[in-house]
């Protein structure tokens, strides 16, 4: 089932033909609406996402972010919610999410389209189009990594500033601060490259997390219609085109959502850690990710490196499910 589904899996950005629609075409005009609808559509997906997702994210962070020295101020997610609640209200939940809308718009527009870009460069380089035959799945793996590696650069400066607005005030705090004070904090203590601690754990993340992403969807999408057509041994005549119900797209979406947060989860643990220690010890010391990651195991062992992973995965399930049928949704409404 792996060869077959290696040789006829298809991409999100294909046309009726197998191809690319950059490849296809050639044309400059074709390439910028192409895109367009990967920034315009991208963008709209990634923001629904994160409006369903953020205050379970907040607690992922706050759960992540415990200090070492001292005991767990959380016992687990629920608890984490009703602390988090009973202090702040339920808009302490949503504390910071102008920052994250922003980087959820840059983050799955930046995906979809260097997704579709690596698979263009790929076609052009290693792996000439063949008439009616779409790029296999290890290659749709490839260009997954690629496109999480590139997008890991514009998202660490922006998950720096959403998770240290994501700590939980101290108990003298009216509220919390502002984007722009920790903008200034960091660019005053660190310079410019300051904005990308944390950047390898970012990477580790994106990378193996969004070949998980794309590949886990495509390949669900592709069970579904070997289902549908009645074979289990072939998939030589399954309509990678044809459209799936709603249902199923959600459910492949879901499935690339708990993917891509299960794999690298203990990276992202690392990452957030990094990025609030500021906060969290109140001094300007800063460790490298092999020593944060060595402190936090000699601490808490494997379970301190996927704290937070359940609450983490169970709501990247819905937002996942969403964001591609959005996205998806609003490029065949403007075919």
């Amino acid at each position: 089932m792996a060869n077959a589904a290696e040789g006829k899996i298809a991409s999100l950005t294909t046309s009726d033909d197998g191809y690319p629609p950059t490849m296809e075409s050639g044309n400059v005009s074709d390439q910028g609406t192409e895109a367009l609808k990967d920034i315009l559509f991208g963008s709209i997906a990634g923001v629904i996402g994160k409006t369903i997702e953020y205050p379970f994210d907040t607690v992922k962070v706050r759960l992540q972010s415990q200090p070492d020295h001292l005991p767990p101020r959380y016992t687990g997610p629920l608890d984490c919610f009703r602390q988090s609640i009973r202090a702040e209200g339920l808009s302490g939940l949503y504390r910071g999410i102008s920052a994250p809308l922003v980087g959820a718009a840059i983050e799955t527009s930046s995906l979809f389209f260097s997704y579709r870009i690596a698979q263009d460069a790929l076609q052009a380089t290693i792996l000439p189009p063949t008439a009616g035959v779409p790029l296999p799945l290890s290659a749709l793996l490839a260009c997954g990594a690629a496109s999480g590696a590139f997008t890991s650069l514009l998202l660490t400066p922006i998950e720096l500033v959403k998770c240290q607005m994501q700590i939980p005030l101290s108990s003298s705090a009216v509220r919390g601060p502002s984007p722009l004070t920790i903008i200034a904090s960091v660019f005053r203590h660190h310079g410019v490259f300051g904005f990308w601690h944390g950047q390898l754990g970012t990477l580790i993340r994106e990378t193996g997390g969004s070949a998980a992403w794309f590949g886990s969807y495509e390949g669900v999408k592709l069970l579904f219609k070997w289902h549908r057509s009645g074979r289990t041994s072939s998939s030589s005549d399954v309509d990678s085109e044809a459209a799936l119900p709603i249902y199923q797209q959600l459910i492949a979406g879901a499935t690339a959502g708990i993917s891509y947060n299960f794999i690298c989860f203990p990276a992202d643990t690392i990452k957030s850690r990094m990025q609030t220690e500021e906060v969290v010890a109140g001094s300007d010391s800063r460790r490298t990710f092999w020593a944060s990651g060595k402190a936090l195991w000699q601490q808490q062992g494997v379970k301190g490196m996927y704290r937070g992973c359940g609450i983490t995965v169970g709501r990247a399930a819905p937002s996942s499910a969403f964001i591609f049928a959005v996205y998806e949704g609003m490029r065949n409404w403007w075919e």
